[in-house]
């Protein structure tokens, strides 16, 4: 089920490498190049600007939820791996909210 998938990530009962390189690096990071890919083709189509910007930064809401994540599973375990992943994830969100 689709709440148990988010339920799960924001408790923090996924453990952090699959969040963080699988949910968020892989899975989002592809998300956000199929958004990306598809508002370029509105706009070779000379589609409305509101409808590119739309769908460009369509997946940002969930990449804030994986990026949050992220951060709340971190601070849960600790260590030094997972404060590394902490600001990982925050780049990874400037990166794909930019780019």
């Amino acid at each position: 089920m689709l709440a148990d998938f988010f339920r799960s990530r924001w408790l923090g009962q996924v453990p952090l490498d699959r969040l963080f390189w699988r949910d968020m690096v892989l899975v989002g990071t592809a998300i956000s190049i199929a958004s990306s890919v598809a508002a370029l083709i509105l706009l070779a189509l000379k589609q409305p600007l509101e409808a590119v910007l739309a769908v460009h930064f369509a997946p940002v809401p969930y990449n804030i939820f994986l990026m949050s994540a992220v951060w709340r599973t971190a601070e849960k375990i600790g260590g030094t791996k997972a404060s590394m992943m902490m600001p990982g994830a925050a780049l990874w969100l400037i990166l794909t909210i930019v780019f």
